[in-house]
């Protein structure tokens, strides 16, 4: 499909740079097939689902994975940001870096010269591999559990570039960009539909019967890559690495041969269980990458509900809405929501997207 079908115009001012206090009380656009739009909040989910649903959350961690650091080579020297967007091995990591052009591989780096150095000193890395646009593969002279700490020490929250090109990271985005059930470290971006739960959200939910269960897709820095291509089709996505617990997968197999609906917290989530999910629907343990791509056209094996935040306009992730939910529809509830003031992208409100009928 062409792109450009996916283009909308949005103010700078519908980009949400903190998110909403408390975290529920963000509004929530539900877009269900033949029935006009509705205005309301996060916090009026429970009554928006019915007993018995299964939310699906991911609960990845997200890691510091921005790093600033000075390339040597010789007595040359120059400086550079990376990205970590996937661990390869316990002392490697793929990365997006910038300006890349000043590397080559097996060139020496050396991150934290800021000032914010770990406790070893510095953290030192070499360029094993370039790759296309702006990714090497880096092997860090630390691994495992000590390359962990490092990063924590040497590292910053990696906000969105919508955010960052507007402010620094500070202290509050060490817990506003976390879910509040964030558990396994892996991730470089937020799984930010899950931003909006708060304990007393999930009391409400369990009150009205609604069930949850979590998976783990660690989300790459790859989910902000723009779509370059004029068609789709020429669109290569970046993997990321899902788990989905034998017990978890179960559950929710139980839940879809009882009638019950299975609702996705996040594209994130979504795409782990349709990846996961066989021709018949039935949802598999998974372990390993995806590189799912959903466009329009796809035929949707598992997921009956996404709940999800507002989009880049010309994104995989706009264009995985408007495969849910339809994309005229999407477009149309995209408009309303910028016409009533809706906050965008990370930080932003969230959508409650039934799937459009087949």
């Amino acid at each position: 499909m062409r792109v450009d079908l996916f283009d909308f115009e949005l103010p700078e001012d519908r980009i949400a740079l903190r998110p909403a206090e408390p975290r529920d009380a963000a509004r929530l656009l539900v877009v269900k097939p033949r029935q006009p739009l509705a205005d309301r909040t996060v916090g009026d989910l429970p009554g928006l689902l019915e007993p018995g649903d299964v939310l699906v959350f991911n609960d990845t961690r997200v890691i510091p994975a921005q790093l600033t650091g000075i390339r040597q080579r010789g007595e040359a020297m120059a400086n550079v940001d990376a990205t970590l967007h996937m661990r390869v091995a316990p002392d490697r990591w793929l990365a997006f870096m910038r300006p890349a052009k000043r590397l080559a591989e097996g060139d020496r780096i050396r991150f934290g010269h800021d000032g914010n150095a770990c406790f070893l000193g510095n953290l030192d890395a070499t360029v094993l591999e370039k790759r296309d646009a702006g990714e090497v593969l880096l092997g860090f002279d630390l691994s495992g559990a000590f390359l962990d700490e490092a990063l924590h020490a040497v590292g910053h929250i990696p906000l969105p570039p919508y955010i960052a090109s507007k402010r620094p990271d500070d202290a509050r985005d060490l817990t506003d960009y976390q879910t509040v059930y964030a558990k396994d470290e892996g991730a470089v971006a937020a799984p930010t539909a899950g931003l909006h739960f708060t304990e007393d959200l999930f009391s409400a939910l369990d009150a009205r019967g609604i069930e949850r269960r979590f998976v783990t897709l660690h989300v790459g820095a790859g989910t902000f890559l723009p779509v370059k291509a004029d068609d789709t089709a020429d669109h290569k996505m970046h993997a990321e690495i899902g788990h989905i617990s034998r017990e978890t997968a179960d559950a929710l197999n139980a839940a879809r041969a009882q009638g019950r609906r299975i609702v996705a917290v996040g594209t994130t989530s979504l795409r782990l269980i349709e990846s996961a999910a066989q021709g018949d629907g039935a949802i598999e343990p998974w372990s390993g990458p995806t590189s799912i791509f959903i466009t329009p056209g796809y035929r949707f094996k598992a997921v009956d509900v996404l709940m999800t935040n507002f989009h880049l306009p010309r994104s995989t992730l706009f264009m995985l809405v408007s495969a849910f939910a339809g994309l005229e529809t999407m477009r149309d509830a995209y408009r309303h929501a910028i016409e009533n003031r809706y906050r965008f992208y990370s930080y932003g409100d969230a959508s409650l997207l039934f799937r459009a009928e087949e």
